[in-house]
């Protein structure tokens, strides 16, 4: 009877030891016994088989970012919110990688997408002690893992380039655990580091340099608590290069005599879907059969936005875009979504869409949504937008948004209508200030005006902020400048960190 296709192949051995050999056993028990196989566990828990050809760096990105426990803030099926290769597709799209296979930069481009903290290495940008050092650090640690990219010719194995996390190392013989996630080709198995670091220094085709390995851990804290960039809409690459490329020839002008003229500038060269670019970080949850009690984990989550906000509202540069934006000069490009209840529609659908799968589009859904005041177990007040979308189809998914929300006064009671609270949803002027503050501080050196200049630096300075905010603004300046690199393919070039 013939047989069409492959069954696996044979590990060739040496160089390589099978993970599940009596060999590679004894690696594995004695690797434990000296602590770095500690990486090893949260991985196997989340291993996962690349599921096409070209995919292994997206597999291992997502094996990864699943062993961080880094939340993907969208669905991946049904309610669940969980990483697999379909939901890599921000960076470089999902037909090209199955059709070419992916990058160094591109794989580290996704993972900082995602939410992940990222050092890249090419191998001519570090040395073999200073990755057998990496190594030891991932395989001792449950929150840093590394990926190597290599070619598979130095382990006598078929096939070209490939990209698999690292799941242990055994100090005595110096070897490496590779945990491969093409497992329909060849099982876990480990190899020497040295020829390892031989297989990474090779020349990837598509970029002409050498191939590396990268460290991928989680942030502190949520890298976005309030706001974060977006390169899913197709308004990124233009407003990257506008905030980048284009404000610091706009500020050479010789017209500008006062921040107003500087921001209204800015204000009216916005490119049309600027209002896209930045996006506002809700906080959706399915409504509750029994009672609308928020989780601990919820209150704390909605606590920090809220004070993000305020601390925004603090600022004077905050003061001096909303004078704008009300003025009758303005010309502000922005889309006029200020009403809480337009927006509660807009994420009250995006929302329902995250929860049941369903509802990918606009067309055909009504949105009815009304806003409630909750009482903590304390003092404090939540304000909860709650909607009931139904599609075209006439399926129902009722949803729960979070808003960020003050008291209008200290001591003052706040009802079901919201008549003594102040809601302090995101708007044009909060979001136009965050982006103003994170733009890089040479953006404003061309300024010819000295005191003018002097002035708006003083205005756009993060030196004095809050902590909450100053944070948020720097995660914001640094995806601002990886946006532009990504639009610029500098990614490939140069793995540096800004």
């Amino acid at each position: 009877m013939a047989v069409a296709g492959l069954y696996r192949r044979i590990l060739p051995s040496p160089p390589a030891i099978e993970f599940a050999s009596s060999e590679g056993k004894r690696l594995f028990s004695e690797s434990l016994q000296n602590g770095t196989m500690e990486g090893f566990f949260k991985l196997i828990s989340h291993f996962q088989t690349q599921s096409e050809p070209a995919y292994c760096g997206l597999a291992s990105l997502s094996m990864v970012l699943n062993a961080l426990a880094i939340d993907p803030q969208r669905k991946w099926k049904g309610p669940w919110r969980w990483y697999d290769e379909s939901m890599l597709d921000c960076c470089e799209p999902l037909e090209k990688v199955k059709a070419e296979g992916i990058t160094l930069g591109k794989v580290a481009c996704l993972a900082q997408c995602a939410g992940a903290k990222v050092e890249s290495f090419r191998t001519n940008q570090s040395t073999i002690d200073d990755f057998r050092n990496h190594v030891v650090k991932c395989t001792s640690s449950e929150h840093c893992h590394l990926i190597a990219s290599y070619h598979r010719k130095p382990f006598k194995q078929t096939g070209t380039g490939h990209f698999s996390p690292i799941g242990g190392y055994h100090a005595e013989s110096d070897m490496a655990l590779i945990l491969d996630v093409a497992r329909f080709k060849y099982p876990p198995h480990w190899v020497p580091l040295a020829l390892l670091w031989e297989a990474m220094d090779t020349i990837d085709e598509a970029t002409g340099r050498p191939r590396g390995f990268m460290l991928i851990s989680s942030h502190q804290r949520a890298p976005s608590l309030l706001y974060t960039l977006s390169c899913r809409d197709e308004s990124w690459a233009s407003m990257a290069k506008y905030l980048i490329d284009d404000v610091p020839i706009l500020l050479k002008s010789e017209d500008l005599k006062s921040v107003h003229d500087v921001l209204s500038l800015l204000l009216m060269s916005l490119p049309a879907c600027a209002g896209n670019f930045i996006k506002w970080v809700a906080e959706v949850r399915r409504q509750e059969e029994e009672g609308s009690s928020l989780s601990k984990e919820e209150k704390d989550r909605l606590a920090v936005k809220e004070e993000v906000l305020h601390q925004v509202h603090e600022t004077e540069l905050f003061k001096c875009v909303t004078d704008l934006l009300s003025s009758s000069t303005s010309n502000c490009k922005l889309r006029k979504k200020d009403s809480l209840t337009e927006i509660a529609a807009n994420v009250c659908c995006e929302g329902a869409a995250l929860l049941c799968g369903g509802l990918t589009s606009r067309n055909g859904i009504c949105c009815r949504t009304c806003i409630r005041c909750l009482k903590d177990n304390g003092d404090k007040h939540t304000t909860v937008v709650s909607g009931t979308v139904v599609s075209g189809g006439g399926s129902e998914q009722a949803v729960d948004m979070l808003v960020p929300v003050s008291k209008a006064m200290t001591g003052s009671s706040c009802d079901t209508t919201l008549n003594n609270c102040i809601v302090m949803h995101p708007a044009n002027n909060d979001v136009l200030t965050v982006l103003l503050l994170a733009l890089p501080p040479t953006t404003w050196l061309d300024i010819k005006d000295e005191s003018l200049l002097a002035e708006i630096q003083g205005l756009v300075s993060t030196e004095n902020l809050p902590d909450a905010l100053q944070q948020e603004v720097l995660h914001l300046r640094w995806q601002l400048h990886y946006l532009k690199r990504c639009k610029d393919k500098e990614v490939d070039t140069d793995l540096t960190l800004p």
